[in-house]
């Protein structure tokens, strides 16, 4: 059994592509085995890129934990002003979120292969997340206070998560780390979170 927060080398490939469609923006995205949500895009990806805010002014945008690449490929075309970060533990998805930078036409993204913000030491407007909830609260909680650091005063940051796994102590880990917690939205047991440095 690979896990998407592991680098698996054995692992042997199968790229396939999938579409995601949000507003009009539509990505062409190749993802291989190894990956989070490898066979369709997330339907957490999809709630919580559909419920940020996009019209602010953003210089940074980091997403943290970026598997092949469609929150921060979103993020990028949304905000082309922006410089995007796209950052992941696992080698292979990071190698694809950067194959599919170029395949979208992307100028304003990079990768880098980091374990949470190791190797992110960008202060960031934007910071957004689908955390990888099977690597364990622990490291969860750890990308909250990490996040919180690497955000500019005033900058936000925005997660989803399943309700049946930790929606209502992440809120009160956010609140905890960032003294405020606003449920955006729930969707089909995916709940929305956004906190404010």
């Amino acid at each position: 059994m690979s896990h998407y927060f592991i680098n698996d080398e054995k692992l042997n490939h199968e790229i396939q592509e999938i579409i995601l469609s949000i507003g009009k923006h539509v990505i062409h995205l190749d993802t291989d085995r190894g990956v989070f949500s490898r066979n369709q895009l997330d339907i957490g990806t999809q709630i919580l890129l559909e419920n940020i805010d996009f019209s602010l002014s953003y210089q940074t945008i980091i997403d943290m934990g970026c598997g092949y690449g469609p929150i921060g490929i979103y993020a990028a075309k949304m905000c082309p002003n922006a410089n995007v970060i796209m950052a992941d533990v696992n080698e292979r998805a990071v190698f694809l979120a950067s194959s599919n930078i170029e395949k979208n036409h992307v100028k304003n993204a990079l990768t880098k292969v980091s374990f949470l913000f190791d190797q992110v030491k960008e202060k960031a407007d934007l910071i957004i997340t689908n955390p990888p909830i099977r690597a364990g609260k622990q490291i969860v909680f750890s990308l909250y206070e990490q996040a919180y650091e690497n955000l500019n005063q005033g900058g936000l940051f925005y997660i989803v998560i399943q309700k049946k796994q930790g929606a209502p102590s992440s809120v009160k880990k956010l609140e905890e780390t960032f003294k405020n917690c606003t449920i955006v939205t729930k969707v089909k047991g995916y709940w929305v979170l956004l906190a404010k440095k």
